[in-house]
């Protein structure tokens, strides 16, 4: 995780002028033996300073025009996140050495609870959110007052498939067809698919990925993407063993041409698709590229979940399953706190609902 921030920090992906100023919380233990050595950090929580809600795919505009108009102000914010990443995992760095019972445990959280709302206090900042939070953790934000809030995602399971072949065989025939016929419709455009990892990856597919990736951007929102030139080449200097490239080629007379990449991180459970970009559209090559060729590294390689990143219910027909996703937030004014929590009441069942909906969609075979 360490990794990570320093690269966003060091690319200045995460600056004042990005509206995302570093102002990370550390939480050391104070030595009493009078000796010389230095306090131990028991806890560190990254945040943010935020002056918008770009980046964070948990969103809240509406709670922003809400304070807007009533003239007040919703920005800065603080918030505990990932910067760009919409993935489940750790928010606090805990040194479970010093941190060793639940009590302790509980102590610290609520000690940090409060220093983040007397820091929000402090410099004026309308709220806090934590964002991706892991299931068993939100009860700690709960028992501190800050609200839950539930989203979804779609997220590929590896039941212990040989192969794609036999992930498509848990599908009805009409499904598995579509999909057979998707990767038919790359082939037939004569691109070739290659698959990269950590040194593997050169500089000169990192110069063609960040290329694909603003190009992609632009095309889609009218505007550039939020990681810097700088953010690509530190990422690999610093996380190589972590990263996945699938590249497309197209056939030339002159050889393979690289027409576009999908960038995926990877741990030892989980592949996560992060960044996508591409020089033109392809017919299906999206697809191919970052859910096909994913699941079949995740089989391949033995890794128990794929985490394509946010939204998508396109995903469902390929094999996808509808997961609940949380986070907390913390708003300093009692009146907005009061009418987000009914909002988050209302929104909680409709999205349970949702799910239960999605859930039939599933491709797979009923049994």
């Amino acid at each position: 995780m360490h990794e990570f921030f320093a690269v966003m920090e060091d690319s200045k992906s995460t600056t004042l002028e990005t509206g995302w100023q570093p102002y990370h919380l550390l939480v050391t233990l104070k030595n009493d033996d009078q000796s010389n050595k230095e306090n131990q950090i028991a806890a560190i929580v990254p945040l943010f300073l935020k002056t918008h809600s770009y980046g964070e795919y948990v969103f809240d505009w509406a709670w922003a025009d809400a304070y807007q108009r009533h003239a007040m102000q919703y920005y800065p914010k603080l918030l505990n996140a990932i910067p760009f990443t919409p993935a489940t995992g750790q928010r606090w760095a805990i040194d479970q050495t010093i941190i060793s019972t639940p009590e302790m445990e509980k102590a610290l959280c609520d000690f940090i609870h409060q220093t983040i709302a007397n820091k929000a206090n402090e410099i004026d900042a309308s709220s806090c959110h934590s964002l991706f939070i892991r299931d068993h953790e939100k009860n700690y934000f709960s028992t501190c007052g800050w609200m839950q809030r539930v989203g979804y995602q779609y997220h590929w399971f590896n039941n212990q498939y040989k192969d794609f072949d036999d992930f498509l065989s848990t599908m009805s025939s009409r499904k598995r067809k579509n999909i057979l016929k998707e990767r038919k419709k790359v082939h037939s455009q004569n691109i070739v698919l290659t698959v990269k990892e950590g040194e593997q990856i050169n500089d000169k597919d990192w110069k063609n990925f960040y290329l694909f990736y603003q190009t992609t951007y632009i095309k889609r929102s009218g505007h550039t993407g939020y990681l810097s030139a700088d953010f690509f080449p530190l990422l690999a200097k610093k996380m190589a063993p972590h990263l996945v490239m699938i590249q497309a080629h197209t056939q030339t007379e002159k050889g393979l041409d690289n027409v576009a990449a999908a960038l995926f991180f990877k741990d030892s459970q989980t592949l996560y698709g992060r960044y996508w970009g591409c020089k033109e559209n392809y017919d299906s090559l999206h697809f191919e590229a970052c859910y096909y060729q994913g699941i079949e590294y995740a089989i391949r390689n033995n890794i128990q979940r794929f985490d394509p990143g946010a939204q998508g219910e396109h995903k469902i027909q390929r094999g996808f399953k509808p997961i609940k996703t949380y986070s907390s937030h913390w708003i300093k004014h009692p009146e907005f706190s009061h009418a987000i929590q009914r909002f988050l009441v209302e929104e909680t069942k409709e999205i349970e609902n949702y799910i239960k909906e999605a859930q039939q969609l599933l491709p797979f075979k009923q049994t």
